[in-house]
Formats: C-alpha cells, structure tokens, sequence
C-alpha cells in the first residue's frame, strides 16, 4: 500500500534485504530495519557483460524513495539498493551480532559466512531496568558520493526519527529511550509535569482567567485546538465528497477554502445556504448570515462552541471523526506543555538540546539507552537504515550543543525534499525514475567491492504481463503471484515442463506475511461508536459471508502455492496460533449468539447458506430491519451499501477477486450492496487508506522477525492520530494496546505467544480484518540471460534474492 507500512512497527522488517511492507496485493508497513547479510565480498571485477543491463519488473512505485518516508516494498526496495541498514540478518532471521569481522552459521548443510557493516550489542542491566544497545560500524564505509559514512550520520538518523513532527513508518519514539519524552517536549520530567498540572486545572476552571497569563495561553491552546478539530471535519467531509459539484455553491465546485469550510458545515448540520451565495448559522448571539466567499473556520469554531455550551469534551465525543487523534482537550494540554513548557526559567531558556539516552560515543560507536525490557526494540534500535547527515541534513546546523543534529528541531523540510533522490551507502546508486523506471549504476565505492551488473533497472510491469515479459525479453527477473494459472503458464514455456528449465528459473519460498481483506472500523459503524457491539455486529456480517468463500478461491488461485489462514499473523510466525492450541476456531464460524454456524458434513452450498443466515442475525442485532429474510433498512450512521477496493488491475487478477464476486453475489440475496472497485490504477485504494476513507479493501502484509503488533494496531497509529499511520482499520481498543505492550516487555516466547492470541481474538472481535491466505514468494529469471548461478543461493522466508545483488551476474 501506499502506506506501509511499515511496517513494520513494530513491525519492524528485518527479514529479507529491501523487503519491505506492502506487496502487490497489499498495504502495509515499512520496515525500520534493512538486512545486509553477505556472504564473502564480491570481486571487484564487473565480469565480461557489465554494460548489460538487469531489468526487474515491479509493479508501480509511489517515488517515496526516502529511508525515512518509503511505505511500499517497492519504494522500500529502492531505498535497500541505494542505502544501507545497521543490522545484519542469517537465512533464518536470526541477528548476526558480530558482523563486521563476520559469523559462519550453517543452513541446509551449507556454512554461509555473513558479514555486515556493524557490530551490535544488547544488555539488560537487573539492577537499573535499563537495556544498552551498542553498535559499533566498520572505519571504512563511505556514501556513494565519497563521504564517511559515520556515528554522526547514524546520531542524525536517529534525531530525524525522534523529532515530533517525523510522520514516516518508523516507530523508533516508541521505544522507551531514556530522556526521549523530554526532548520532544522540550521540557524536563518537573517541568512537563508543572505544565501538565497547570492545564488540568485551568480547564477544570472552566473559564479563562485574564489576570493569569499562562490561564489566557492555555484557552488559547484549547481554542487553537477547537479550531484544529473543526478544519479535520471540513477536511475529512471533503475527502469523503471529492469530485461533488453542490448547486448551491457560488461556482458550483469546492474550489477553495471557504467554498470547503461552509459545505462541511453543511454536512454537519452547522449552517445552511439560501441557493444565492449566502450562508447562515448561529453563534451564541443569534443567527449569522455572510456571503460563503467569507466563510472561515472562524464561524464553524462559533457555531460549534454555541451548539456545546462551549463544552470542549461533549464536541468532541460528538463530532470526532475518528481521524483524530488526542482528543480537543488532550491536544489543547500537549499544545499548552509543549509550547509554554519550554518557556519556564527552570528551563534556563534552552528547552532540551539532546536525547540523554543516545550517545555517540566516538567517530564509530553508538550507544542507545531504554528505560526497561522491549522484546522487539533491537530491530528499532538497531534496525534503521543509516541515512547521510550532509546529504538529507544541513552540515551547518551540525551543533549538538545547541540542540542541533543536522537540522532545525521539528523541521524536516530539508529532508522530505530529498524524498524522491536517495543517495546512500548501498550497492547501486540512484540515477533517476523516468517513464516508470528506477535507474540505478553500480557503486564503486561500496564496501563488499562493486556490483558485477554495473547497470541495474526496475521497470513498472503489470501483474498479467510479468511472465510473458521474462518470455519476450522485456524484463530479466521479478515476481509474479504464484496462481495455478501462473504456474502453468511457466511450466508450458520451459521445455522439460518445469517450473524451472530451459527458459525460466523459478525460486518459491513461503512468504513472510500474509492476504487479507480489511475493514475500516470508522466508516462501517453504527452511529458514532465504532467500538460498539452493533457496530462490531455490522462488520461481523460482512466478514461472516466474505470468510466462508476463502477456501474456494484461494484453492481456484493458488493451488498449493497457499493457504487459508483463520488468524490475521502469518503462519511463518512462531507465534501463530496452532489448530491443536486451545481456543484455535476458524476465522467468522460462530454465530450472533456464539454458537458454531458450519458443521463437518455441510456441503459448500449448505455453508454459503448458513453465513448469508448468519449475517442476517449480525445485521438485525446491529439494528438494521430485516423483514423476510431480507434488510430493509439501516440504522442511523450505517448503510444498506458499501465499498470494497480491491487493486486488481483492472482486470479481477488478485486472488480475493473470486471471494467478493461470491459475497457480493451472496450479500445481494438479503438486500445488501457490496460494490467491487478495481481500479485500473492501485495507487487509489493507497490514497484512500492514506485518507482513511475506504470502507473495505484487500491487501497484505509483509511480517516481520519478531510479530510485534504495535505499528499496525496501536491506537495512536491510525490514519491522521500523529504515529506511524498504518492502522488502517482505526481499532482503538485500550485493552489491545495493554496487551501489544505486555508482550513487548517480555523474552518469554511462551508468554508473548498466549498474549499476542489474545491480542489476535480482539482484532477478529472487532471485525476488522478478516485474515485469507499465507502464500509462498515466487521469482522468476530469464535462464537465457541472467546467470541464475550467481542468484543468492538457499533462499530463505528471510533472505530473499536480492541480499547478495552484487554477486549478481548477467551472461
């Protein structure tokens, strides 16, 4: 997806070099780490076919070619290519810890040596409850532009990770690094808890006093926050109406911003028009009328204060989109905290100029300190992708002593305007994307010695046309899905009827992550509350007739290249519930009343029957009509109508296109639209996750080593609520968030297992996702002109076929 992502974060992706978040068929999260696991270092010499190209089909990229902002496998692989990561990773993911010198692990009966560009070192300390994570990188890395790469370069990563206004993938502030709450409030732990201290009480006032200045800020901060939250509605209505042409608009469109203000006001029952270019609404005066060309956000704060009696907590517990994230009153604290907390002469007038848990120790050694034990924060810590200060940053804001790291805090312009032309210490180098091709030319100055394929293209390619591009010449290697179809199309080209032969190498692996069909708890609910239990009954409808037909199209489209799955984890993890586990249940297979809806010796036709009468039950307790079988009518804030995006193509080549065509067909018996959308262009189902608009969508996720669910699922990580923006389904459920903590403060496999099956169970009883397929990674070579000798060797969920691209050879 458009949005990562991102994986992973915590998914943090530390499995394959550049694998990244999402796939072709899906969303998902970027990784924060970028495995650099090697085998001995490639020989300087290109070889006789040098000049000849690699061209490797991928499908389209969102040019987010950022370390910090790439959200897409896609856009992550180019990133892997140009960049390097910290941590090196074995064929079975395990972390390689002294790779510098470089560790020989066994797999398959083979002795594999990898080497990497860093050490790396962890250290729970019993005494402190403290972790220390130390990394040391090798004195001989350079960037591709001939610059050292350094501890400084990896101390300015980190500040562009930490500082409060980084929106990337990344979750690396949620790790608990000593001093790090101070410096992205700028205060010290007194002063954040004076400040805290002196906003709760100003609003327990209930009334600014105008002889105390910091009284008169703080209401200040709470009506900038109103403000804030009635531009969200304004702009979250008009994401949900784009391209709507209203006829009482002056010109007809919602060309500017005052045009946008007075319709959402509209939409929200906060004002209306006269059909002549006037708007009305009433503020605690009385009835205000003004031409809608001099609407501003202004009258919407008037309106909504004299509708709430000024009541900051019932405006938002009404009006809350859910793209929030604090609360009016909560942001209107942090505001408060952050902006005047800096200000107190305890802070001596400096703020907080450095994070007291990072240090950079010399030219070569880092060293990061976490307040207590978090399972998956190695892959955080120890996981980025080092990224060059003088290149994304400012080498005249280089002074630690005056809080700066490259750049000015909370200002990474500079870096976000790098974001479509990397430069890093990796393999290749970026040259341009031009016409849907990523140009990439090997780099000399790359520490494992220059790539043997001096010139290296990734070439947009549509799902259909992959195999036949290999056949025709148009593309040397990539990665088709691996349908029945698919399989036999290669088998038919190669000569001995393999899947690997004469004209087509073929490499399959299970796939570090999984299919599955999403719903978006905001835009499928019943009334306001998508935590309640009509609410969660609507979306068990839909998931009830959507999961019953998994099996039949995910046999029709993969054959044995996948699976069902009835959890939504990939079944690589060590932590995915076992059918012999207590508790395992198939995904949707209970009723409205908890009891079993299938039995062993139903026909697939008895099934399909029995979850269109099971749905009918989930409807009716959600507060819809049902009269005869069928819905008549929905209850207020839901619908007899939704939409499920599906990026296909344009063509239904996806394997849940087959389960939606069923359920449509399947839901219409009872009176309920599910409208399929597959757009020609995939990169509209990312757009509508971005804005959190879609009610459903298929995707998939690229896992990670360690099955942390934070990025994906934490509360404050929904679309818009300032985190990582890759809970797309926007689940807030407290005690989920408890249990996605729990899990990471602990080393015991067995207890994270039972409490990540908790943590599963919510999600499914939210109805959120409804998990469909664990499939196997297929990729293909042109045997004619690639030398699929030189292809990474044993292949691995962990170690894909690009970990060791600059042994890579053409003939």
């Amino acid at each position: 997806m458009k949005k990562f992502i991102a994986l992973l974060l915590a998914l943090c992706m530390v499995a394959c070099l550049f694998a990244g978040c999402k796939e072709e068929e899906a969303t998902t999260p970027s990784s924060d780490a970028s495995t650099t696991a090697s085998t001995p270092e490639a020989s300087t010499d290109n070889g006789s076919n040098e000049s000849t190209p690699l061209v490797v089909g991928y499908l389209p990229f969102s040019e987010k070619f950022s370390p910090f902002y790439a959200d897409t496998a896609y856009d992550q692989d180019v990133v892997g290519m140009v960049s390097l990561g910290i941590m090196t990773t074995d064929r079975t993911g395990a972390i390689v810890y002294n790779a510098i010198e470089g560790e020989t692990i066994p797999y398959n009966g083979t002795d594999y040596t990898y080497t990497g560009p860093a050490d790396i070192s962890v250290n729970y300390d019993d005494a402190s409850d403290t972790t220390t994570y130390h990394v040391k990188i090798r004195d001989d890395l350079v960037f591709s532009d001939g610059e050292p790469l350094t501890a400084k370069d990896i101390l300015f990563t980190y500040y562009v990770l930490c500082d409060p206004t980084y929106a990337g993938s990344s979750t690396l502030y949620s790790v608990d690094i000593q001093g790090l709450q101070n410096y992205r409030t700028q205060t010290t732990d007194e002063v954040y808890a004076k400040y805290a201290e002196l906003a709760d009480g100003y609003f327990e006032a209930g009334a600014v006093d105008e002889a105390d200045e910091l009284s008169v800020a703080y209401y200040g901060c709470l009506d900038a926050a109103w403000a804030d939250q009635c531009m969200m509605i304004v702009n979250y209505v008009n994401n949900n109406y784009a391209g709507y042409q209203p006829d009482y608009m002056p010109d007809g469109d919602l060309a500017n911003e005052a045009d946008q203000i007075a319709f959402g006001m509209v939409m929200w029952g906060f004002g209306a028009t006269d059909g002549e270019g006037n708007f009305t609404y009433a503020d605690a005066e009385g009835d205000v009328t003004k031409a809608i060309s001099e609407v501003t956000i202004d009258d919407y704060v008037a309106a909504t204060k004299a509708a709430y009696e000024n009541d900051p907590v019932a405006f938002f517990d009404t009006e809350a989109t859910g793209e929030e994230g604090a609360s009016v009153v909560d942001a209107a604290k942090a505001s408060f905290i952050s902006t005047y907390g800096p200000q107190d002469e305890a802070m001596g007038g400096k703020g907080v100029t450095s994070i007291s848990g990072i240090t950079m120790l010399n030219d070569y050694e880092v060293e990061v300190v976490a307040n207590g034990f978090d399972a998956a924060a190695v892959y955080q810590v120890c996981g980025i992708t080092v990224a060059p200060m003088h290149y994304y940053g400012d080498a005249s804001k280089w002074n630690p002593d005056e809080g700066q790291y490259g750049f000015d805090f909370q200002d990474l312009s500079g870096v976000q305007a790098k974001t479509t032309q990397p430069l890093g210490a990796g393999p290749y180098k970026f040259v341009k994307y031009e016409n849907r091709v990523v140009y990439f030319e090997a780099n000399e100055l790359y520490y494992k010695g220059c790539p043997k394929t001096v010139n290296v293209q990734f070439k947009e390619t549509l799902e259909a046309d992959k195999i036949s591009g290999i056949d025709t010449g148009v593309i040397d290697i990539t990665d088709p899905s691996g349908s029945v179809e698919k399989f036999n199309q290669i088998r038919d080209l190669n000569s001995n009827g393999e899947l690997s032969g004469d004209r087509i190498y073929t490499n399959s692996v299970d796939n570090l992550g999984y299919g599955y069909i999403g719903l978006n708890a905001d835009t499928m609910c019943v009334g306001d509350d998508p935590s309640s239990e009509a609410s969660k009954d609507l979306r068990k409808a839909f998931a009830t007739v959507i999961a019953v037909y998994r099996e039949m199209a995910i046999d029709s489209y993969y054959g044995d290249a996948a699976s069902v799955i009835e959890y939504p984890i990939s079944s690589t993890s060590w932590a995915a519930p076992q059918a012999s586990d207590p508790g395992y249940q198939l995904a949707y297979s209970v009723d409205v009343d908890g009891n079993p809806i299938y039995t062993a010796d139903m026909t697939p036709e008895e099934k399909y029957e029995a979850a269109r009468n099971a749905a009918l039950g989930f409807f009716e307790a959600a507060g819809f009509t049902v009269e005869d079988g069928k819905v008549v009518a929905a209850p207020e804030g839901a619908s007899l109508e939704y939409q499920v995006i599906i990026p296909g193509d344009g063509s239904g080549d996806h394997p849940s296109f087959a389960i939606l065509q069923e359920a449509r067909d399947s839901l219409a018996q009872i009176g309920i639209t599910m409208v399929v959308y597959d757009p020609a262009d995939s990169n509209e189902l990312w757009d509508a996750l971005d804005a959190g608009t879609q009610n459903m969508w298929c995707a998939a996720w690229g896992a990670t080593i360690d099955p942390d669910m934070y990025q994906v699922y934490y509360s404050t990580n929904v679309v818009g609520d300032g985190g990582s923006d890759s809970n797309h389904y926007h689940i807030r459920d407290n005690e989920l968030d408890k249990l996605i903590v729990e899990a990471r403060t602990s080393d015991d496999q067995s207890f994270r297992k039972a409490t990540y099956k908790e943590c599963l169970d919510i999600i499914l009883d939210w109805a959120v996702e409804v998990p469909v397929y664990q499939r196997q990674n297929i990729v293909i070579a042109s045997e004619e002109r690639v030398n699929t000798a030189t292809i990474t060797p044993d292949i691995t969920t962990f170690y894909g076929w690009m970990a060791e691209i600059e042994n890579l050879e053409m003939k």
